[in-house]
């Protein structure tokens, strides 16, 4: 997995932004939180260690951790994992698909209507 197949994966969901909110870097290095709605549903860090994404509850996040998906997601709240680089890509594809999902499930009526259509 690099940076640019996440971006691309993330970049496909209606309504998808993409900002740098902690500004550059060391040496221009950039993060990029991926938002709807303004909420951030994928997040990779400076370093690119993988991509941080939000489960529905701490309870699946642990799971996940337990099995070996991911690994707690640093300054993130427990219910967020971070997808190593090495994961699977439709692991990869399924757990940003289900992040967005869940992020934007939390939106108002209106707001997810205004994005358009999702499944």
């Amino acid at each position: 997995m690099s940076r640019d197949l996440i971006n691309s994966i993330c970049a496909q969901f209606p309504g998808a932004e993409v900002s740098d909110p902690w500004g550059d870097g060391k040496d221009g290095a950039r993060h990029d939180a991926w938002k709807v709605g303004g909420k951030m549903f994928a997040s990779i860090g400076v370093k690119a260690l993988g991509v941080s994404v939000k489960t529905d509850s701490i309870e699946t996040a642990q799971m996940l951790i337990d099995v070996g998906v991911g690994v707690k997601a640093p300054y993130f709240h427990r219910s967020w994992v971070l997808l190593p680089m090495d994961t699977d890509e439709a692991e990869l594809r399924h757990r940003i698909e289900k992040s967005y999902t869940i992020i934007r499930s939390k939106l108002t009526k209106k707001a997810q209507a205004a994005l358009g259509e999702y499944q």
